[in-house]
């Protein structure tokens, strides 16, 4: 089954942030200084949220490398038995930094190292005895798993992916912490999608459906403006996918409403340009889908007119295998109407 590639948004990794945060102090003055992002730069980042599953704004990606060393060089001081929760939290540092520089460079050794880390203060750390901090660590390997498995397209490790959020579920919970729960089970669909690709399978498709649901219960615009529409956008994708493999334009009816649901937060919460043009692209791309389905030739001029739109519109937020995508999907509608005139 050949599926659409519908682009996905990952919403900013809190646990990198705060991973960078908590060791900057480790650093001398002058390195500490490279964390700042560079606010000269002429072009701003407009594909930021598109890439993976360890995005962040508030540091910039050259202070990575001088974590690592270090982070590194302190473990190697540490005594794990000693300090087991010290050494726990250090290693659940250095397993973020090393995941992404492995996103950054696409490097499978460094997510496998990450994955070691995160492993490693698991050994520490127990349910019983330090239940958020186990959780919380859970949840990191299961990111760098699924950040892996995507990469790779390997199943195993989108597998272990899903056995990691759900183990951090059994501490985190919609009544004492919905917002770890609600980015969890983000999370957890983004999983079952991934996943849900490879398999071919409508039942781990549909279980993505149900987790991005759930999500959207703890969302809200005025505080998680770019989770809430990641989660509309990303359901969407699936129930796009979804709808391919039933050959369903009911299905693919509800894809659309996830997509312009999205774009409405996009538009009204005042979110990146790229962010609303992609969801866009997205409904469109599921509204062609739908002529193809229905064999329905007014459509297909219409949606061939949209993407030209876009074209036009909006070249600068668009990445340029997504803006060949557009030329290809407005060239075959097009063709597609004239073949029934």
């Amino acid at each position: 089954m050949k599926y659409s590639n519908n682009a996905v948004f990952y919403p900013e990794n809190r646990a990198l942030e705060q991973a960078i945060d908590a060791s900057l102090i480790l650093l001398t003055d002058d390195v500490a200084a490279l964390a700042v992002p560079d606010t000269m730069a002429t072009v701003a980042d407009n594909f930021v949220h598109t890439r993976g599953n360890f995005e962040q704004q508030r540091f910039s990606s050259n202070i990575l490398q001088p974590l690592r060393e270090v982070l590194e060089a302190q473990l190697s001081a540490q005594d794990r038995e000693q300090e087991p929760a010290l050494w726990a939290e250090l290693q659940n540092r250095l397993g973020n930094i090393l995941a992404a520089l492995g996103q950054q460079q696409r490097d499978v050794a460094l997510y496998e190292q990450s994955i070691a880390c995160f492993s490693s203060a698991l050994d520490v750390l127990s349910q019983q005895d330090t239940p958020l901090t186990w959780a919380a660590t859970q949840a990191n390997l299961a990111t760098a798993l699924q950040a892996l498995g995507r990469q790779e397209s390997d199943i195993k490790a989108l597998n272990k992916a899903v056995d990691g959020y759900t183990n951090a579920l059994l501490v985190w919970s919609r009544k004492e912490t919905p917002e770890e729960w609600a980015l969890t089970m983000h999370q957890l669909g983004a999983t079952f999608h991934a996943y849900g690709r490879l398999l071919e399978g409508n039942r781990t498709f549909q279980k993505s459906v149900v987790s991005y649901k759930n999500a959207l219960a703890e969302l809200d615009a005025d505080n998680h403006a770019l989770e809430l529409a990641a989660t509309h956008n990303n359901r969407g994708a699936v129930l796009h996918n979804l709808a391919e493999s039933e050959e369903n334009p009911q299905r693919m009816e509800e894809a659309i409403k996830s997509y312009e649901t999205a774009l409405t937060v996009c538009m009204e919460q005042q979110l990146p340009i790229h962010h609303a043009v992609l969801c866009r692209v997205n409904k469109f791309s599921a509204q062609s889908v739908m002529a193809e389905l229905t064999n329905d030739a007014a459509l297909a001029d219409e949606v061939a007119d949209e993407f030209e739109i876009i074209l036009e519109c909006f070249p600068h937020a668009l990445q340029p295998l997504c803006a060949k995508y557009c030329e290809e999907r407005m060239s075959g509608l097009r063709e597609m109407a004239a073949a029934s005139q």
